[in-house]
């Protein structure tokens, strides 16, 4: 059983920064991508970034382009997400998820574990 444990979420002053971590342990036989989704009060869950675990390459929602960084660390099975100068706009709860499948998406039906969400609160 895949397990997806997400940790780092907080309260920010806009402008601020935080590093959300998401550990992944369990029966993980393939690992195409993780990624990040966040969901915001009445809205719908929406893709934030993504990582190929082969390649290293990434996709960025455009409204966190030049803001936030996804990475990953193998030997921890780790991914991460530094997010810098945040804005009222991204507060959320972030989800990680983990795709086991080549499709590799950036819709939420695209994977196939997900964790429990940790919430970012940033202050105006």
């Amino acid at each position: 059983q895949v397990q997806l444990v997400e940790s780092g979420g907080g309260l920010v002053q806009a402008g601020g920064s935080l590093t959300l971590s998401c550990a992944a342990s369990g029966g993980i036989f393939s690992r195409y991508a993780m990624g990040w989704f966040r969901q915001a009060p009445g809205k719908e869950r929406e893709f934030v970034t993504l990582i190929r675990w082969i390649t290293g390459s990434t996709n960025y929602a455009d409204s966190v382009k030049g803001r936030f960084t996804i990475s990953r660390d193998d030997a921890k099975n780790t991914v991460y997400l530094q997010m810098n100068n945040l804005k009222p706009e991204d507060t959320a709860v972030y989800y990680c998820a983990l795709d086991s499948t080549p499709r590799v998406g950036v819709l939420p039906k695209d994977y196939d574990f997900w964790g429990q969400g940790t919430q970012v609160t940033v202050s105006s």
